[in-house]
């Protein structure tokens, strides 16, 4: 680790809190989010030249436990996929949960930055990480950026499997490579049914059934369907379904993402570690098989 002098022909310094912000909206602009979102730079001491930092925390979710895990690294900034504030607020008092977080922050000089839909159509983006964790070649994006004139970015992403399975074997896949929660994997659709190229989207993802039916592929996973919209979609086309935890399917960005930040630490010679929590911040705790007793 650096002491954070910045000598001339030191092989490695600790950057600025401003440096390391510079750098993560060249990775996810935040002009590419949507514009209901809350991205960017939530909570930190921006301006201060003596604000520095040489320990960065991935997470998904800008929680209690991740404020926590923040501290007891040492780490001056967190880095989450979904915004603290998405909908505002009129207090950030101690005694509501995400007012307690804030106070958390500051009181530990710990910055919170946000990388939410400019994260998931960005190249690479949320599902690029989620295809690499399930081992699939990605073609495209399912819906594509019409800003982006190499046609890489964009929602979700459309995918090829090296050889055919079936799509119990792919969900088991899904099962087996993903983060593991209560939920684990719900599946709808023939089990035999052989899968060559599949759709996947990081989080809620059944608004994208019409993309999904316009490419054509035999299955898409993602998170949050609901009865409707999946039940729709298995009765117009013999697609299999393949839903996870909101969570899951997100966290492979956070393993990419710090593995960018490293990269870029490296060109410039930081003394920076980066660091992906591995706390499942998923909601759901536990879950039982339904059903009435024969």
């Amino acid at each position: 680790m650096g002491n954070g002098a910045r000598t001339e022909g030191s092989l490695s310094s600790v950057p600025r809190l401003s440096e390391v912000l510079t750098a993560l909206d060249a990775l996810w602009p935040p002009e590419r989010a949507e514009g209901w979102d809350a991205v960017g730079t939530v909570c930190g001491d921006v301006d201060n030249p003596a604000a520095e930092v040489d320990r960065v925390l991935f997470a998904v979710d800008p929680v209690q436990e991740v404020a926590d895990e923040a501290v007891r690294l040492g780490a001056q900034l967190i880095v989450t996929h979904h915004p603290l504030y998405l909908r505002g607020t009129t207090t950030v008092a101690a005694d509501t949960f995400k007012g307690r977080v804030v106070h958390t922050l500051i009181k530990h000089d710990i910055a919170l930055h946000v990388a939410h839909t400019n994260a998931d159509t960005a190249d690479p983006g949320v599902s690029d990480a989620l295809a690499g964790a399930l081992d699939l070649r990605v073609t495209g994006p399912l819906v594509p950026d019409p800003t982006d004139s190499k046609g890489r970015r964009g929602l979700g992403r459309i995918c090829e499997l090296g050889h055919p399975e079936t799509l119990r074997d792919f969900a088991a896949r899904a099962a087996a490579r993903l983060p593991a929660t209560a939920q684990g994997i719900r599946v709808a659709g023939d089990p035999d049914a052989l899968v060559r190229t599949v759709a996947v989207s990081g989080g809620s993802g059944d608004g994208l059934f019409d993309a999904v039916r316009a490419a054509g592929v035999d299955a898409f996973l993602t998170a949050d369907l609901r009865h409707h919209p999946a039940s729709e979609a298995v009765q117009q086309s013999p697609i299999g379904l393949i839903d996870a935890a909101h969570w899951a399917t997100e966290w492979p960005w956070c393993e990419q993402a710090a593995a960018q930040l490293d990269a870029i630490s490296d060109r410039h010679g930081w003394d920076l570690r980066v660091h992906v929590s591995k706390q499942v911040t998923d909601p759901w705790t536990t879950h039982h098989s339904s059903g009435a007793p024969n």
